[in-house]
C-alpha cells in the first residue's frame, strides 16, 4: 500500500478530467521514479502557471498579462469577435492557424437544468464591447447543443438591434460535439463555411 502522501498525491491526479484512480495511480509512480526529469520539473511549471496566469480582462483568456497576447496583437483583426464557451474552445479555434480575429470566452453556456442564467456567464461585458463600436461580426461558436442553441438564440436577440453581422460555425461540426475534441480541420471548415443567422 502507498504511503500518505503518495495516496494524497493519486487522488488529487484523478480528480483531473478523464482520469480515473487506475490511470492516477501509473501517472503518480511514472512520476514519482522519473522525479528528476518529469516530477520536479512538472511542480514548477505548475508553479509558475499559479503564480502568473491571469485572465485577461478582456475577453476571458487566460495569458502571463491582461489583455492577453490575442487582444493586445496588432496583427489581429479587431472588428470580428468569436464568441467560444470555454478556453479550451479558444485554444481549439487557435490550433486551427486560420482564425485571425478577437476572441469572447462565456465562462459557460445557458442551462436551465443546471440553473446557469445570463447574468452567471461573462455575457455583459460582451455587449459593453459592441456597444464601444468598431465590431461588424460576431462568430458565434458554441456546442452543437441545446443549451448550445438556446446561449446562441439569446445572443442573437440580444444583438439583434446593433447592425452587425451574426454568424455561427457551419454544422460539419456533429451535433453534441465540443470544439476542444475537434481537429483542426473540422474546426476550419465549420469556420469557413459560417453562415448568418
Amino acid at each position: 500500500m502507498a504511503g500518505q502522501d503518495i495516496e494524497k498525491l493519486i487522488k488529487l491526479i484523478a480528480k483531473l478530467p478523464s482520469l480515473g484512480t487506475r490511470s492516477a495511480r501509473r501517472i503518480a509512480l511514472h512520476l514519482i521514479k522519473k522525479r528528476e526529469t518529469t516530477l520536479l520539473p512538472l511542480i514548477e511549471a505548475m508553479q509558475n502557471v499559479a503564480d502568473n496566469i491571469k485572465t485577461c480582462e478582456i475577453c476571458g483568456n487566460f495569458d502571463t498579462s491582461s489583455p492577453c497576447s490575442i487582444c493586445s496583437s496588432e496583427k489581429r483583426e479587431k472588428n470580428i469577435i468569436c464568441v467560444v464557451q470555454d478556453v479550451a474552445d479558444l485554444w481549439a479555434m487557435e490550433r486551427t492557424g486560420f482564425y485571425h480575429g478577437q476572441y469572447h470566452v462565456l465562462g459557460g453556456i445557458l442551462s436551465a437544468l443546471d440553473g446557469i442564467a445570463p447574468e452567471d456567464l461573462n455575457i455583459d461585458s460582451l455587449f459593453m464591447r459592441v456597444e464601444r463600436g468598431a465590431v461588424s461580426e460576431i462568430v458565434l461558436a458554441l456546442p452543437a447543443t441545446i443549451d448550445g442553441q438556446i446561449t446562441s438564440h439569446y445572443l442573437v436577440s440580444k444583438l439583434k438591434n446593433s447592425n452587425i453581422k451574426i454568424t455561427t460555425l457551419a454544422q460539419g461540426i456533429p451535433v453534441g460535439a465540443e470544439l476542444d475534441y475537434m481537429d483542426e480541420g473540422t474546426i476550419q471548415l465549420a469556420l469557413k463555411s459560417r453562415k448568418e443567422m
